[in-house]
């Protein structure tokens, strides 16, 4: 039985990060100190761990030792600097911003669909986008009987997905709108992207633009799910495109993913395979009105599936709707749901 690991949570104060506490809170890992780390701002303040009050500290080079793993949620440029230094003081990062998720020395995971990738990991291991990850949860178990060609999705995210000010400023904007006060004088100063020139309301509207634009019309966000659905998958032959809107709903990511498979399957047989996936949970009964909703999924690990249905005109066409938290399978649980797979695999002995 290995030592008791020491933990620290980098973004500790952050919508991801207070999700993080809350997991480890219920982890199977033997856990010994549990550091809570944010910026010099936020330090001297304290949150809660299994009903004991932390005190937040700041996060320095030096917060790393004696530190077993670290879950990074604090932004990019923060992992860039900081995951370095707490692998050179011995520490396994699991990092949930995008700076690390391409490079090809560190494993991109999703533990239901490619836990042997952990086993290449070199200090760091990067978590998927939070889209992303629900819908690899949702097509491995179709992809490893029927084979996948092509993916076409096009998600409605959460704004919780954008940080804990989009949640606040949503929620304003939806009390200007009620007070009716005119559109032009709402509050907007966060999305469709907080690094973008013009910024919109999301109450009572949609934003198809989730992170700034790029190559060929894209925004980041949407070929953050390209990319990083063929690495995962180990695949770069499979055709995938995505569309990604911002929707006024707190949390809870939904997708419509078409899928066209290599081999014919039925929806009988799809059905069968999400029943028994693991992680995932089937919800679907047109007959009885059942299908994933977002609210629904709130403050649980799985990733719900449903509308699966053929497409009419194309055989090896299958349509899907998939939800999950984005809080929680999205970013926090995944990411603890890989340390946990590092235990259990004896990774960190």
């Amino acid at each position: 039985m290995m030592r008791k690991m020491n933990v620290a949570i980098v973004g500790a104060t952050g919508a991801v990060g207070t999700q993080m506490i809350k997991m480890l809170e219920d982890s199977s890992l033997p856990l010994g100190v549990v550091k809570l780390l944010a910026s010099k701002r936020s330090a001297g303040k304290q949150l809660s761990f299994k009903g004991e009050p932390q005190t937040i500290e700041e996060l320095v080079a030096d917060s790393f030792e004696g530190i077993d793993l670290a879950l990074f949620s604090a932004g990019g440029g923060i992992s860039a600097k900081f995951a370095p230094e707490a692998v050179k003081r011995g520490a396994v990062v699991v990092d949930n911003t995008s700076h690390f998720r391409m490079d090809p020395e560190v494993p991109l995971v999703v533990p239901e669909v490619n836990p042997e990738a952990l086993r290449e990991h070199h200090g760091i291991i990067a978590n998927p986008n939070c889209s992303t990850i629900q819908m690899m949860v949702a097509l491995e178990p179709i992809r490893q009987v029927f084979g996948l060609k092509r993916v076409i999705v096009s998600t409605y995210q959460a704004v919780s997905g954008a940080g804990n000010q989009a949640v606040e400023e949503l929620k304003q904007q939806t009390r200007e709108y009620l007070a009716e006060k005119p559109v032009s004088e709402w509050t907007a100063d966060i999305l469709p992207s907080g690094g973008d020139k013009k910024h919109y309301p999301l109450a009572f509207n949609a934003l198809p633009q989730i992170d700034v634009f790029a190559e060929a019309g894209y925004t980041n966000e949407e070929w953050k799910m390209i990319n990083e659905t063929k690495k995962i998958m180990a695949d770069d032959g499979i055709n995938v495109s995505a569309t990604c809107v911002r929707i006024p709903v707190i949390t809870g990511h939904s997708e419509s993913i078409y899928i066209e498979t290599e081999k014919t399957a039925t929806v009988e047989e799809i059905k069968a395979l999400i029943a028994k996936a693991p992680g995932a949970v089937l919800e679907d009964d047109p007959s009885q009105q059942i299908y994933p909703q977002a609210l629904n999924s709130v403050g649980k690990k799985e990733t719900f599936v449903g509308r699966i249905r053929k497409d009419p005109d194309e055989e090896k066409g299958v349509h899907l709707w998939v939800v999950s938290d984005n809080l929680l399978k999205g970013a926090a649980w995944n990411s603890l749901q890989i340390a946990e797979t590092m235990y259990e695999m004896g990774l960190f002995e």
